[in-house]
């Protein structure tokens, strides 16, 4: 198997025990065609080398990949799902497939399956992915990963020649499976389910594991303080992630605990959509009929998770210290969202307050003109650099308007960061890449009316510059 040399194969999950995991067998497909493989990942992980068909074999049928897990492996977890409880979780169409270090700082990865076939969590389930579902998810990646937000990868995404019926989707349709390139699939549901078991010896081995592959500074602490460190670690990177939704409008549709992994990298892309407007009440699914995981909603969902996550660790660290941690989030969050704001907008810190005040100013103005989402941060790249090129934009008369002149102040307040990149062809164009839900829909029909993959290959195409640009 051609190889590189950067590929480096792992097997650590195995060292947890079986009470973690069960190893299956991968559904037989009647076909597989390549629809996607990310060629600039897999060269981070020495696969880039494969040929289609052996990348069918071993991304598609799963054969083990050298060096790697034998046999995949479901895990199994709990999780609250819309705050209701659900101890029958686990890996219900999708399992561990192999493990492997990232070529450029050596990171533990997983890469993991959708729709891979039926194991023991699947309950009535097909075990089955919708090749729609499998696309909208090579979009939604993609499009967070070009915008900053620390994401899984899709790796692949092979049609597999099923039909599917579906509630949601107008059925019979067609069937994919897809693997994901994520940094770890140990979930908030994890340790929730060790907890539920009243496992106190388990949940000290899985955060043995988990400190000593995704936290190595921490993982030679005495166990109370390295059971706070991780508490604090999660909660540092959930208040990242959640700032990062925020500042590229991002609705995620389903914040569920078994969904919120320990490394705060975002996966699992159901529902998902992208705001047109700055609207804290807008959601992702149709079955979120409360607005529980609605826009605005979002960091009290990923607050309340941690929650959850705090609850399994109190017979380590005990319920003061927990409480105290869990209450960093808010603050966390908002400093976390300053940052990611002036991330894409291009700009140098000015200091706290004059990051503070730019941060209200922004959303103030969002909120009160719902001025186009992503067109604004597109126009005001670079800060008043780029006045000139936002007076020509369809979102001008945003601009003259006097809700603009807090953000006008608060801007000049900022300086153009170095990483601003403002002469890239991406600012040069006359309109910002985006994701709104018309698009995605239209993406789709031309592959489900025509089978006409091209509008779906430019699109991503179309993201990489913008990745490139903001990189």
């Amino acid at each position: 198997m051609p190889v590189t040399e950067l590929y480096r194969p792992e097997t650590l999950h195995e060292g947890l025990g079986e009470p973690f995991f069960d190893r299956v067998e991968p559904a037989a497909f009647p076909e597989h065609r390549l629809r996607y493989r990310n060629q600039r990942w897999a060269a981070r992980v020495g696969l880039d080398a494969l040929s289609d068909a052996e990348w069918i074999e071993h991304l598609g049928r799963f054969s083990p990949l050298p060096g790697g897990l034998a046999h995949p492996l479901a895990l199994r977890y709990h999780g609250h799902q819309f705050r209701v409880y659900n101890s029958d979780l686990g890996d219900g169409r999708g399992f561990l497939f192999a493990q492997l270090r990232d070529a450029k700082d050596g990171r533990l990865l997983d890469l993991g399956t959708k729709g891979s076939g039926q194991t023991p969590w699947s309950r009535r389930g097909d075990g089955r992915l919708t090749l729609k579902g499998g696309v909208r998810e090579i979009l939604a990646t993609e499009m967070l990963e070009a915008l900053g937000v620390d994401t899984s990868k899709t790796f692949s995404l092979i049609e597999t020649g099923e039909a599917l019926m579906r509630g949601d989707e107008p059925s019979p349709t067609r069937s994919s499976v897809l693997v994901r390139l994520s940094h770890s699939h140990i979930r908030i549901g994890t340790f929730q389910r060790l907890a539920f078991h009243d496992d106190a010896a388990a949940i000290e081995r899985l955060l043995d594991h988990v400190c000593r592959y995704y936290f190595p500074a921490i993982a030679d602490l005495p166990a109370p303080e390295r059971a706070l460190a991780f508490l604090e670690e999660v909660t540092a990177r959930v208040a990242r992630l959640g700032a990062g939704y925020m500042a590229s409008g991002f609705v995620h549709g389903v914040l569920n605990s078994d969904n919120i992994n320990v490394t705060g990298e975002s996966f699992d892309y159901g529902p998902w959509r992208f705001a047109p407007v700055y609207d804290p009440t807008f959601t992702a699914a149709y079955f979120d009929e409360s607005g529980l995981y609605a826009f605005g909603r979002q960091p009290g969902a990923l607050g309340w998770n941690l929650s959850r996550l705090a609850e399994c660790l109190i017979p380590l660290i005990g319920l003061k210290t927990a409480e105290k941690v869990l209450a960093t989030f808010p603050t966390r969050i908002q400093q976390e969202f300053r940052a990611a704001l002036l991330n894409r907008l291009g700009l140098a810190s000015a200091g706290e307050e004059a990051d503070a005040a730019l941060a209200k100013a922004f959303v103030d103005f969002l909120t009160m003109t719902q001025a186009p989402f992503e067109r604004t941060f597109f126009d005001w790249r670079g800060g008043l650099a780029s006045a000139g090129r936002a007076k020509h934009s369809p979102s001008a008369a945003h601009y003259e308007a006097e809700a603009f002149t807090p953000l006008h102040a608060a801007l000049a307040e900022h300086q153009p960061a170095p990483t601003a990149r403002l002469d890239h062809p991406y600012f040069q164009r006359s309109a910002p890449c985006t994701m709104l839900i018309d698009e995605v829909e239209a993406l789709w029909a031309a592959i489900a009316e025509r089978d006409d993959w091209t509008p779906l290959y430019a699109k991503i195409a179309a993201i990489d510059e913008m990745r490139s640009a903001y990189e």
